[in-house]
């Protein structure tokens, strides 16, 4: 049996992504944390992952490119704010390095676990936004389709 990536709205700030992925976690939490694995899965086709710098420690920054289809770059900078290796990762676009308020509005916080399940991972992906605007902003640009097709190719790239 497959498993279905599930998306809901979970209150006015919070998108929300579960999916059991039948893969350890530690080699989910390696393909959030390895930046050669990260850009393998991290865009939905048919936009890649060019460039990906990660320093993933609390206060670290990380930095990922996504490029669409017509060439155009989105650069993606933040801040980890909490890691648990093969368990959790915390992340916002708030801040840079060392916790320094990064220019521009923020948009989100990202807090990702990694349950371990017989061997299994229960992956999930909450995705908590400033403003419900915020959140009705990354409906828009796709949240459903978009980080569930990720999420599809993160499952491919783990299980092998």
């Amino acid at each position: 049996m497959t498993e279905t990536t599930h998306t809901e709205a979970v209150g006015d700030r919070e998108l929300k992504l579960t999916r059991l992925i039948d893969a350890p976690r530690e080699a989910v939490y390696q393909a959030w944390t390895d930046p050669e694995l990260l850009r393998q899965w991290f865009a939905p086709l048919p936009y890649t992952t060019p460039f990906a710098e990660l320093n993933v420690y609390a206060g670290g920054a990380n930095t990922i490119t996504m490029r669409g289809p017509d060439g155009n770059d989105m650069p993606n900078t933040g801040c980890y704010l909490e890691v648990i290796p093969n368990e959790k990762l915390v992340f916002t676009d708030a801040y840079g390095p060392d916790w320094t308020p990064r220019d521009g509005k923020p948009f989100m916080t990202v807090a990702l676990t990694f349950a371990d399940e017989g061997g299994k991972t229960r992956y999930t992906a909450r995705v908590l936004h400033w403003t419900a605007e915020d959140r009705q902003t990354h409906e828009t640009m796709g949240f459903h389709q978009g980080w569930a097709i990720c999420t599809e190719q993160l499952a491919k790239l783990v299980e092998g």
